[in-house]
Order: C-alpha cells, then sequence, then structure tokens
C-alpha cells in the first residue's frame, strides 16, 4: 500500500545503520537533505545539524560496532509527493541501549521513488527512556525471543501470562502456556530452542498505559515470518505476553503453488487446540 512504500526508504536507512552501509544509507537521501539532531529536555538543549554524507561516514567508521535502531509507534501522513513519519525509537550500540527518543522523517516522491529529505530526532538519555511503554514492549519481545535462542526455559515462559495462548504456524498448534512448556521441554534442554530475530515492529499503547499490541518481523529457520499479539501490564507492573502467534510470511507471488501443495497433504490440516 501507500504507506508500505513510504516506509520502505525508513526501515531500509535503520538496515543501512545495521549493516554499516554507508553507500546504501546515502541512496537512501534526496540531494541536499539534512539531518537535525535535538538532544536534551531543557530550553537549552543543544540542536546539530549535519548531512547524509557525514553521518554515513559515521556509521561506517564505527563497524564492527552495531548501530541497531528499533522503533515502535510508527505514524505515517501523506499528501501527494509529500509524505512525513513520526516514530518512537531505541537506539542500541549492540545491545546496549544508549539513547531514545523521536525521528520525524519528511520524505518526497521522485523518479527514483521515496526519498528522505530531512530527519530530525530528539534524544533522551536511558533512564529516561526506561518510562517509554513502546520501550519497555521493545524490551520484553527482546528478552522473549533472546531467552529461547539461550534455551531459558524459566524466562521464556515467566514473560508469558500463565492464561497465555501461542498460536503457531501449524494448523494444530493454539497453545496454552504451560502446555507449549510441556510440549517444548526437550528443545529447552538443548543449548538453543530456536533462534528468532525480531524487527521492524510496530507497537501501539492503550489510552490507559494497560494493553500492547504489536506485530513484528521475524528472522527464522523457516524463513521470513511474522509474529502478532498482546501484552498486558500485570498486577506487578511488569508487562507480559498474553497472546501470541506466529505466522510463515508466503509471498503473494507463490500462493498458487503453495495451495497445490496442500492439496497433495494425506490429511487436509485441521485448526485445533494441541495440549
Amino acid at each position: 500500500g501507500q504507506n508500505e512504500a513510504v516506509l520502505k526508504p525508513v526501515y531500509a536507512l535503520f538496515d543501512a545503520m545495521r549493516a554499516g552501509d554507508s553507500a546504501a544509507l546515502v541512496s537512501l537521501f534526496a540531494p541536499n537533505a539534512s539531518l537535525t539532531l535535538i538532544d536534551g529536555d531543557t530550553i537549552a538543549t543543544r540542536v546539530s545539524a549535519t548531512t547524509a554524507q557525514v553521518f554515513g561516514g559515521a556509521v561506517a567508521r564505527t563497524r564492527p560496532q552495531i548501530w541497531d535502531e528499533r522503533v515502535w509507534s510508527v505514524a505515517v501522513h501523506q499528501d501527494g509527493p509529500l509524505a512525513r513519519v513520526w516514530l518512537d525509537y531505541g537506539f542500541y550500540l549492540n545491545d546496549s541501549l544508549t539513547h531514545c527518543g523521536v525521528d520525524d522523517i519528511q520524505l518526497v516522491r521522485s523518479q527514483q521513488g521515496w526519498l528522505i529529505k530531512q530527519l530530525t530526532d530528539t534524544r533522551h538519555k536511558p533512564g529516561y527512556c526506561a518510562g517509554f511503554s513502546g520501550g519497555a514492549i521493545q524490551n520484553l519481545l527482546d528478552r522473549w525471543h533472546h531467552a529461547a535462542a539461550i534455551a531459558d526455559e524459566d524466562t521464556y515462559f515467566g514473560l508469558m501470562a500463565p492464561n497465555a495462548v501461542f498460536i503457531g504456524t501449524d494448523a494444530t498448534e493454539r497453545w496454552a502456556r504451560d502446555d507449549m512448556r510441556t510440549w517444548s521441554k526437550t528443545f529447552f534442554d538443548r543449548e538453543t530452542a530456536w533462534d528468532f530475530k525480531g524487527h521492524h515492529r510496530y507497537i501501539t499503547i492503550s489510552p490507559d498505559k494497560r494493553l500492547a499490541w504489536f506485530d513484528e518481523g521475524l528472522d527464522t529457520w523457516m524463513g521470513p515470518c511474522r509474529g502478532s499479539g498482546v501484552a498486558q501490564l500485570n498486577a506487578s507492573g511488569q508487562w507480559e505476553i498474553v497472546h501470541y502467534v506466529l505466522s510463515a510470511a508466503v509471498p503473494n507471488d507463490v500462493t498458487l503453488p503453495y495451495i497445490e501443495l496442500l492439496k497433495k497433504l494425506p490429511v487436509p490440516p485441521v485448526i485445533r487446540d494441541r495440549g
């Protein structure tokens, strides 16, 4: 859709930062584009500006350190060839959160597609970031996936509500949390249960800040997948996963061959509970 086209260079920017790819980063900006940093929370806030070329050079020089910008609460506004993307972010140097804030990104549509014309971001210290509900959900999902990657069973299931439900990619997989724990015991007895890498997250927080719903892209052993779900703030003031759906991201171009493959199965898939 239109939003997908506008967001494509935005997410490509974060991918180029993670890869330390200066050339790819600079190619996403319009000629004479500018970047402005607003650093601080007082009237004496420091404001500094730079160019895409300077920023790209800085990204490349930091290798092998990884600049990992994780985003949520993404809003897109568009009027013809002008678009604006507003999003919250947490910036991680390797796996350590260094700051957070808001990105305000203005884009223009050209013959080459959407290009970034202006990027303005605010910057706050990690202590300030702890109060961001979106940041808390990011941390929850990061910890949850990491726990599976290192086979930390107690943490993985401890981050799920007692009545949590996990829906897997197989039509038979609708797991209650404790049933899933029993079934997956042999996986968590290994060094790694499974290793899913989350990215491109959309997170929405309810007005009372007690519920959040999200979706995320996932890199998995099955190829690209999508995860979506609901988190809640429990009585102890901690966020926990109450519902999670894992789905395989089947490209539209291969949907028909996929349907034909399903027809060849000896038993058609049936949706039912497990456990």
